[in-house]
């Protein structure tokens, strides 16, 4: 019958396909059900079966939403869905690798990215002179932590902190009494850690100084090598003197750097100490391997408490000659007991003796234990002042497999006798045709030992200063105060007792109009204001656009926003007794920025004669006249004023670095190259 025939086809394709199919049953009840399967053998293969064409379409097997294992499996074996699973399998394979591949390439052609010391400029603050936050006189700690906006306003990341050790403050301060504490003039040990967390919760990192050469003869290793107690009894450098008539002779003609000799005899002791500075500062025994060690512990501890970088002072008299010998007079007629000055001789045995650059090399071993975290690399710097000796000043770099500083500070743009066109080229090519390859320059026009910019060279040149400072290839210092044109205090207005040449500089920052500029809610500031505080300051030049602060800003933004400023190619281009003209360009990139800084009197130059492929026209970027921004200018005839500068824009497709005529004139510290089609920075295109 029809429904045995359709009952025994329905178990079948049951028992092959995993499922049952009851839908030919018309009676459930039937009896059928109760069939031995074997019967199923005896319904022949083949039949005719009056069913519906559909329905039997609709008995085929199809996938649907939770199949059982067993029909799964059916499927698997469909040579169709097998192939789209190797091509799947195999597309992500070769995707894989072709992602780890591209990877690797991309690191290999990038060039190394710039560090935060490299990235933009450093302030430089003398604390005592920066913002009184207890109505004190003298500038603090906490003082500088209240005006921590104003540095991100600059859009400066990094700050540095000149000396704030405990200390009877002989010399300002850098003759310290306790290299572990504050002096309490600045605030607490507490005050610094909160500082430091406030500078990097704003994102900004923080560099201190560190002088090593001496210490305050209050300093307890002084008192304790006075009296030869252990091993402190050669932790300064000890001589015998000769007494006659009542006056102390010294062993030799070494004379300190502030004048007379540089040995002091002790009543304790009874012997002459060496002091390459002030009497109340004396030397370190730096071949003393116990005093190094001190310095090492030193180092960790201040970069323990968090601080991103140390400037390390006066590294270059850390050891002296053995021997004593008289150094040689720089007038040899000269009768030598007359001598009194430092400038009088040549110091070939005071300064930069053999094994100097090993303790500076053992420096930066410590610094460098502490760099090993991601992301917070410990900046080293020197800061010694060679003038004449560009070659010592350069080996602080050290070699190409040994590091030592990351850069030695850079003092050939304060250094300059006179202004012009020419002394600035000079000092700029001096360094950069002297820097090791592959090493970082850096700049500054102020420092708290050098009076101010508008003071040493006129205020009509500060703006240009600062645009020179902000375009040249590498990092800018700037020292607090110059953001906003700052000049020296009378030499009147500093007390009999403040006797120091360099106090000028360091009068309080000007902040705004107020009694005694802001810095101070007290009665009086340690150093007078300058009196010109109430056009001179940073509340109302913020309100300026065509003020030096207003200027600043641009130049720091221009310099972060653009790639060719960053870090690209510095190419010489013109110099004479007026101006200095220079190229900043990048490999890759079609726009250049050419700048024009007159240092001298009003001046016009033709430029395009000088650059071939020159555009005939250039676009003014930025000015120190601030409403010539924007415009365009004839690259024939250029024109500019007794301290104006331009920053130029144009674009061209024959960068100067790579023409015949330049070649020796430009010079790049971190090679890169743009690549368009990338958006990426790579070493070469």
């Amino acid at each position: 019958p029809v429904e045995v025939e359709a009952r025994s086809l329905a178990m079948e394709l049951s028992g092959k396909a995993g499922v049952e199919n009851n839908g030919f049953v018309q009676h459930e009840a039937l009896e059928g059900k109760e069939m031995d399967i074997s019967s199923r053998e005896e319904v022949p293969k083949t039949c005719s079966v009056d069913v519906d064409p559909v329905t039997v379409e609709e008995m085929v097997l199809k996938p649907y939403a939770g199949m059982p294992k067993e029909v799964l499996l059916q499927f698997s074996s469909q040579a169709r869905y097998r192939v789209t699973r190797e091509i799947l399998f195999w597309l992500i394979i070769a995707g894989s690798i072709a992602l780890v591949c591209a990877t690797i390439a991309i690191i290999a052609l990038s060039p190394k990215c710039l560090d935060w010391w490299q990235a933009g400029p450093i302030y430089q603050i003398y604390p005592r002179s920066f913002k009184d936050s207890n109505m004190d006189g003298n500038g603090d700690l906490k003082g500088i932590q209240e005006k921590l906006d104003h540095i991100t306003y600059l859009n400066i990341k990094t700050i540095w902190i000149t000396s704030f050790f405990k200390s009877p403050l002989k010399d300002l301060g850098y003759g310290a009494e306790d290299f572990y504490d504050i002096d309490p003039i600045f605030g607490s040990m507490k005050d610094f850690e909160n500082l430091v967390a406030a500078i990097h919760d704003k994102g900004l990192k923080v560099i201190m100084d560190l002088i090593p050469n001496h210490t305050s003869d209050k300093h307890q290793w002084f008192q304790l090598s006075r009296n030869r107690t252990g091993k402190y009894t050669d932790y300064y450098i000890w001589q015998d003197c000769m007494q006659a008539a009542g006056s102390v002779i010294p062993p030799n003609n070494w004379v300190s750097v502030f004048g007379n000799s540089s040995w002091q005899f002790d009543d304790v002791r009874k012997q002459c100490y060496f002091h390459q500075f002030g009497k109340e500062q004396p030397d370190l025994n730096f071949r003393s391997s116990a005093v190094q060690q001190e310095i090492q512990d030193i180092i960790k501890f201040w970069l323990g408490k968090g601080v991103d970088g140390l400037s390390f002072s006066t590294v270059k008299f850390l050891l002296e000659a053995t021997h004593l010998r008289d150094e040689p007079l720089v007038n040899k007629s000269q009768n030598g007991e007359s001598v009194t000055a430092y400038s009088q001789l040549y110091h070939d045995y005071t300064t930069t003796q053999v094994g100097l650059h090993d303790i500076v090399r053992s420096f930066r071993h410590t610094m460098n234990e502490f760099s090993r975290e991601p992301g917070r690399y410990r900046f080293m710097g020197s800061d010694d002042n060679e003038k004449d000796d560009i070659e010592a000043t350069m080996m602080y770099y050290g070699t190409t497999f040994i590091q030592e500083a990351d850069f030695p500070f850079n003092f050939n743009l304060i250094n300059m006798k006179n202004l012009s066109g020419n002394s600035i080229f000079e000092a700029v090519d001096l360094w950069m045709k002297n820097m090791p390859a592959g090493k970082w320059p850096n700049w500054a026009v102020g420092s708290p030992n050098a009076a101010r910019v508008s003071t040493r060279i006129g205020k009509e040149y500060i703006n240009v200063m600062n645009m020179l400072l902000l375009t040249l290839p590498g990092t800018p210092v700037t020292y607090y105060g110059e953001e906003i044109g700052m000049e020296n205090i009378a030499s009147e207005n500093v007390s009999e007792k403040q006797t120091l040449a360099t106090l000028p500089e360091k009068s309080p920052m000007q902040w705004d109009g107020e009694v005694n500029a802001g810095f101070t809610e007290g009665n009086s500031s340690w150093l007078p204001v300058n009196s010109d505080y109430q056009s001179v300051n940073v509340e109302i030049q913020s309100t300026w656009s065509n003020s030096t602060l207003s200027l600043y800003r641009a130049l720091t933004l221009l310099r972060s926003n653009e790639l060719p400023l960053n870090r690209g190619w510095m190419c010489h281009i013109w110099n004479d007794s007026n101006v200095f003209v220079y190229v900043r360009e990048l490999d890759g990139l079609d726009r250049v920025f050419m700048m024009v800084l007159n240092f001298g009197q009003e001046s016009t130059i033709d430029l395009k004669a000088t650059v071939p492929n020159l555009p005939s026209e250039a676009v003014i970027r930025l000015s120190t006249h601030f409403s010539n921004a924007g415009k365009v200018v004839n690259t024939k005839l250029i024109t500019t004023e007794m301290g104006e500068g331009l920053v130029l824009e144009y674009k061209t497709t024959k960068p100067v670095h790579t023409m015949e005529a330049f070649q020796g004139k430009c010079f790049v510290a971190e090679k890169a190259c743009y690549s368009k089609a990338l958006n990426l920075l790579l070493m070469n295109c």
